[in-house]
């Protein structure tokens, strides 16, 4: 397949597969039916796909434009059977990621040229994933070469402080940390200047996962900002919002509040082998424009994967 290369190997993409075995086969099983005794694509067949595509959490404007679309290619065809549909559907798909204007990245790392510390904060609600996937990220990154450090800024729970000091640990990376309710801010600023005395290629800085439509998580998030620009004016360099993708539609949700709450430049979407909700990838692709950068298809740390558009959808429509 023309997605391999020498990091998006066989294996990564059985991993993708795999971990969106049951969102493809929930959309493939449906789609069979739809199409059982259907001799052409008609209004009534599209409809029915339309459902299919929005109770696979593919968000509504994001399914309409894919149906739009779809309409317009089979337009010619009198008759299409289960896997040319599919197919149709796949390109349709594929072209529409494509539009999201952010190129794939090849493997993990830092972007050519950046300056370091390269420093990333990561953001998101209790429960998605977010400090596990700051652990797999340092675990991924210090496989590669670099030099990792972490900072524990979810100073409200004492759990937060402790999961990152044991990935930390897991991983073999030093980990700036203070007492449950210290102030955050504080924690964010050690991390930095330790990064830089210590040599560090990147710092991750974990933050408090309270509710996303809080004033005060905006509040403390560009108070963390302003502290780390001390250190570094142009800091941070990314603001990784890590997302649930068993929650479907929810973690939709909570990416508009984000967003509004903090400028957010890149995505990862979790847990997505655990769900039948993998087409929630889709519409947030479409409708943000903000680059998915990885995606989490399982609990183990290679498990963590950088986005690839295409296999993506080659896995989802397969």
């Amino acid at each position: 397949m023309g997605f391999f290369d020498k990091f998006f190997t066989k294996e990564k993409k059985e991993d993708l597969d795999q971990g969106l075995k049951k969102s493809s086969q929930g959309i493939f099983e449906k789609l069979s039916k739809a199409v059982a005794g259907k001799t052409k694509v008609d209004e009534e067949l599209l409809d029915e796909i339309e459902y299919i595509l929005v109770s696979s959490d593919v968000d509504i404007q994001t399914t309409i434009k894919i149906i739009d679309r779809l309409e317009e290619k089979v337009a010619q065809e009198k008759y299409l059977g289960t896997e040319d549909l599919y197919r149709q559907l796949k390109e349709v798909v594929i072209e529409l990621l494509d539009e999201n204007n952010s190129p794939d990245l090849a493997d993990f790392g830092i972007p050519e040229g950046a300056k370091k510390p390269y420093v990333i904060l990561v953001v998101g609600v209790n429960g998605v994933g977010k400090t596990t996937s700051i652990g797999k990220l340092a675990y991924q990154l210090k496989k590669r070469g670099l030099q990792v450090l972490l900072g524990a800024g979810d100073t409200f729970r004492a759990a937060a402080i402790s999961q990152l000091k044991v990935w930390g640990e897991r991983v073999g990376v030093p980990v700036v940390a203070k007492e449950m309710g210290s102030d955050p801010a504080s924690t964010a600023y050690e991390a930095v200047q330790q990064g830089i005395d210590s040599g560090a290629d990147v710092v991750i800085i974990d933050t408090a996962g309270r509710l996303h439509n809080k004033i005060g998580l905006m509040n403390e998030l560009s108070k963390i900002k302003k502290v780390i620009q001390k250190h570094l004016p142009d800091a941070p360099h990314e603001v990784l919002l890590v997302l649930d993708g068993s929650t479907g539609q929810n973690a939709f949700e909570q990416a508009k509040q984000f967003m509004a709450a903090t400028d957010v430049t890149a995505l990862c979407i979790t847990k997505l082998d655990g769900t039948a909700k993998g087409g929630v990838v889709l519409g947030i692709a479409d409708q943000f424009k903000i680059p998915i950068k990885y995606i989490g298809v399982g609990e183990q740390m290679e498990q963590l994967q950088v986005f690839n558009k295409r296999a993506f959808a080659e896995s989802l429509f397969q």
